[in-house]
């Protein structure tokens, strides 16, 4: 409706060191990162990064299943949240992420798989 969802999973260790220790993150070639930011529409046509609640979790083939916690990072206007979960090299993911930025309105779930690999 009112809402643009950014999201995107990649290996932790894109993320540098320093980066890293700021916010309270794990880095570790075996940890993946999952990435999501909510923005609202405005009338002018822009989008602006709004505060959501976010659960979700994450199944290997095997249905072996992980719980994410989203963790808020603020930096200047810039909201997103992170959730971190493991993995084996080559590894096919299947991601569920549930949002609700309206706390009045129920929350829509995305659904994605992606295969994930070591450095």
């Amino acid at each position: 409706d009112n809402y643009v969802i950014h999201y995107n999973a990649f290996n932790s260790t894109i993320v540098a060191p320093e980066v890293a220790q700021r916010h309270g993150l794990t880095r570790s070639r075996f940890t993946a990162m999952l990435n999501d930011a909510v923005f609202e529409k405005q009338t002018d046509g822009s989008e602006k990064a709004v505060p959501a609640v976010l659960t979700g979790k994450v199944a290997n083939l095997m249905q072996q299943t992980q719980q994410l916690q989203f963790k808020p990072i603020k930096e200047g206007t810039a909201l997103y949240y992170i959730g971190s979960f493991t993995f084996r090299n080559e590894e096919i993911m299947h991601l569920t992420l549930d949002v609700q930025p309206d706390p009045n309105k129920p929350a829509k779930t995305l659904l994605f798989t992606q295969k994930f690999y070591t450095d």
